[in-house]
């Protein structure tokens, strides 16, 4: 069956970068079908750390406010334990603007929030469990997608948004550069106390990475292993897993033993990827399928936002218009490519210089410039501006129909 709807988008993914793509084009008008391929958005082990960056966008909407209503904390500041002793790396609160903090908010509130506030558009149509599996191939473009239920929909341009495994940008042939990654993670979670404040944090000692993010009454905690080691740390048991965890961030050990087998630990693997082009005529790719994060800083997710915000600034005035795309299609991943050539490179070296110096000492010492941001509190403002706002960053230029709220 071909849908002939009158969508002149087409948007395949609804993730970050998918659900707010959606929400910018039709609030410039554009008819936008998002396609979510699962029931509903609550999936554990998603990105839950929305950056500055991020929130400044909603309030340039209009919708911080609403947005901090959904559950979640506030960390305004981050450091790591290094061989015992607590060192605090970037300070939020030093940021300009509304948002001086990191907001630890699971995935599926912000995607829940983001679906609910483009419903009100008449522009937007979401459409769960519609799996996108291959590209309808015109002449000369792409002119729209398939469905695993054998439904076809037509489109003039469509969005590829659908994460680091994405099916269609193997459909369509993009070129991908393997930057190559030396580690995964385990996953796990450890129950804790409520506490006044958020207690995110990374520990680093003896040839161990654990990093436990806050999310009230547990903490979800990331192992980072070496790539391929995983069959190895399963062979030694679990009992030998939770006293190296225990050793290395102590503040897990009251509560280690909820994690009683080895179901209740789940391994990411880690890519460090991206396309050296994003885009066909009648085809665009934007996030994790454009370009594959480490978890790194938590990034992933406000990269991916960015991408978003640049592909309607670009995009959504012209498609409101009647006016083709694709030749403005390649103006997306040069505004773009800076920022992610830039936030890979510096992922790359704390893969080689921090985690993996970590992996290498029993006795790990802290680099230097550790030492000074403590010395001097207020260079905290540094790291914080590089891991909160990113680099070129983006800012809301898209159009908006006048009662788009």
């Amino acid at each position: 069956m071909i849908d002939r709807a009158p969508h002149q988008l087409v948007i395949v993914g609804g993730g970050p970068a998918g659900m707010m793509a959606g929400l910018l084009f039709a609030r410039a008008g554009v008819p936008t079908l998002v396609l979510e391929k699962h029931a509903d958005f609550l999936r554990d082990f998603r990105g839950d750390t929305v950056h500055p960056s991020t929130l400044d966008l909603f309030d340039e909407l209009g919708l911080l406010e609403a947005l901090l209503t959904r559950e979640h904390d506030k960390v305004s500041s981050v450091g790591a334990v290094i061989g015992g002793r607590e060192y605090r790396i970037a300070d939020f609160s030093r940021l300009p603007g509304p948002a001086r903090f990191i907001a630890m908010m699971p995935q599926w509130h912000f995607l829940d929030f983001v679906a609910d506030v483009a419903r009100r558009l008449p522009a937007f149509t979401l459409r769960m469990e519609a799996e996108a599996v291959g590209l309808v191939e015109g002449t000369d473009r792409v002119e729209g997608v398939r469905l695993a239920n054998g439904e076809t929909l037509e489109a003039r341009l469509v969005i590829v948004a659908d994460g680091r495994s994405s099916r269609l940008r193997e459909a369509a042939a993009l070129p991908l550069q393997d930057l190559g990654v030396p580690i995964d993670v385990l996953w796990f979670r450890v129950p804790k106390a409520r506490t006044p404040d958020n207690r995110t944090q990374g520990y680093i000692d003896r040839g161990e990475m654990i990093v436990t993010i806050d999310r009230g009454d547990y903490f979800q905690c990331a192992r980072v292993i070496e790539k391929g080691a995983a069959d190895r740390i399963r062979a030694a048991g679990i009992e030998r897993f939770r006293g190296d965890v225990s050793a290395t961030a102590p503040s897990l050990t009251d509560h280690i033993a909820a994690v009683a087998v080895w179901d209740d630990v789940k391994l990411l693997t880690v890519s460090l990827d991206r396309l050296t082009r994003w885009h066909r005529p009648g085809l665009l790719v934007i996030g994790d399928a454009a370009h594959a994060m480490s978890p790194v800083g938590g990034v992933g997710i406000n990269l991916a936002i960015q991408d978003a915000v640049a592909a309607a600034n670009i995009l959504a005035a012209p498609l409101s218009a009647g006016i083709d795309p694709d030749p403005l299609l390649r103006q997306v991943r040069a505004r773009r490519m800076l920022a992610v050539r830039t936030i890979q490179a510096i992922q790359r070296a704390v893969h080689r210089n921090v985690i993996g110096a970590a992996m290498r000492s029993t006795a790990p010492r802290a680099p230097a410039v550790l030492h000074l941001l403590q010395t001097i509190p207020a260079l905290q403002a540094l790291p914080a501006r590089l891991l909160g706002l990113g680099i070129r960053r983006e800012h809301i230029r898209s159009p908006a129909l006048p009662a788009w709220r």
